[in-house]
């Protein structure tokens, strides 16, 4: 079924919004927690860590709760309206300095609730979003296209942020940056709310199986142990992204000492930005053209060009324009694993249906919620315990050996990872071509039995 342009890009507004958020977090929290509330920055890097295991268990567990959801509404859109409204408001109280009113273990213990509270409010809206795909169409070519509207906003959202924020910081503060982080977080979370209210009340599930049966506790980790395509993905994004968080952790410490050019850093991300861009709108003709499977092999086999021409360039010279080539090759494997990765999602869906008999989309996407914090908190604490290895001392210039070091850390094992990577989607993935076809051809004739068994009835 053909979506409207309307459903199509009011989906798309509401990941605009949602990264906003995240990418205010990911990027902003850290610094705020250390530098405006004056806690330990190893304390808050094992917070980040240690959150992740209840993530673990609560994702899941949310996935579980709306695929149980019926209402005149669906399932999605009241959770993602709900979580929505929760976690703005959270939100905000994430960016109250407390040290201005509490003093002592109570600072550490108010920053603590308040991220591991922002976490869970965070998962109950973003399941339901990106769990909604499937629910809009069977059809692979219009899932193609609906991966990646989202992921377009996606990336907008979180450059603006990336790129603007410390300036906005400043600027709403007026000399003052803990108000202009509490300031920026109120208007982030404004515009919040505004965003995921245009997705909900412009677009429709319409693919929607109810389950003939509640899907109980003991049901959710056989829907995600049976699902063996899923244990596939899990694995290959987990390992996809710690690969592009290592990168990304290093960049700034990369730009300042090694290239010594830090102004570099915004054109590099500026440029990155618009290569992802570029490539999610050519990711459904690319598809069409190739198939899924290749360009899942070039969103493996690019980052690996982009992080060893990084490393050579930045070891015979420091040119600008050829990093940022660099940068844009990578990056443009990036944009097609992340649409790449929401399509096998969608599929892991059907597949579930068809393997385990039961349909989860939500369950099935709680783990893309999850590996996405998990991979952050992880490689976050590898960069920590990598610029310790390195003999890293903030502020001044670094010896040879510490360069050395970021580069290994920055670009050699991040390109192992991706060949990892790759060789498992190879060796495990099998939901392409034909068999992707027997899939949903199989779990139709299923449907309909089902429904001439109950019209008989």
């Amino acid at each position: 079924m053909k979506l409207t342009f309307r459903e199509k890009y009011s989906y798309g507004i509401g990941a605009f919004g949602k990264d906003l958020v995240y990418a205010f977090v990911a990027t902003y929290l850290m610094m705020f927690f250390t530098d405006e509330v004056g806690i330990s920055s190893v304390f808050v890097g094992g917070l980040f860590f240690v959150s992740r295991f209840w993530d673990a268990i609560n994702d899941p567990i949310m996935g579980k709760i709306v695929d149980n959801t019926n209402t005149k509404w669906g399932k999605f859109r009241p959770w993602l309206l709900i979580g929505t409204l929760i976690n703005a408001v959270v939100l905000i109280f994430l960016f109250i300095n407390p040290a201005k009113f509490l003093s002592g273990k109570m600072v550490y213990v108010y920053c603590s609730a308040a991220y591991i509270l922002w976490g869970m409010t965070y998962t109950i809206m973003d399941i339901p979003y990106w769990s909604m795909i499937p629910s809009f169409t069977s059809d692979s070519s219009e899932r193609d296209k609906m991966s990646v509207i989202p992921r377009v906003f996606a990336t907008i959202g979180g450059s603006t942020v990336n790129t603007f924020g410390l300036m906005l910081i400043s600027f709403l503060g007026i000399g003052n940056n803990s108000i202009g982080y509490f300031r920026l977080g109120v208007g982030i979370a404004i515009i919040f709310v505004i965003s995921t209210l245009i997705t909900v009340f412009n677009v429709k599930e319409r693919n929607i199986v109810e389950n003939q049966e509640k899907i109980t506790l003991k049901g959710v980790f056989e829907i995600l142990f049976k699902n063996d395509q899923l244990l596939v993905i899990i694995g290959s994004v987990i390992i996809y992204q710690i690969a592009l968080f290592l990168v990304a952790g290093f960049a700034l410490y990369f730009f300042k000492y090694a290239i010594q050019n830090e102004s570099l850093y915004a054109v590099f991300t500026g440029l990155s930005t618009i290569a992802q861009v570029c490539a999610l709108m050519i990711f459904p003709k690319l598809v069409s053209k190739l198939s899924r499977k290749i360009v899942y092999i070039l969103a493996c086999l690019l980052p690996v060009i982009g992080f060893t021409s990084m490393l050579f360039i930045s070891s015979l010279s420091t040119s600008s324009v050829l990093l940022c080539i660099a940068g844009v090759i990578y990056n443009l494997g990036f944009a097609f694993s992340s649409a790449s990765t929401t399509v096998m999602l969608c599929d892991a869906v059907d597949y579930g249906e068809y393997k385990v008999g039961k349909r989860s989309e939500s369950i099935i996407f709680s783990m893309q919620t999850f590996i996405v914090k998990f991979a952050t908190a992880f490689s976050g604490l590898i960069v920590g315990i990598g610029l310790n290895i390195i003999n890293y001392v903030p502020n001044t210039v670094q010896s040879a050996q510490t360069i050395i070091g970021m580069k290994v850390i920055m670009f050699v094992i991040p390109s192992l990872l991706m060949l990892a990577c790759l060789g498992l989607y190879l060796k495990f993935y099998k939901l392409n071509g034909e068999f992707k076809d027997h899939v949903l051809n199989e779990i139709e004739k299923r449907r309909n039995n089902i429904n001439n068994k109950t019209q008989t009835v």
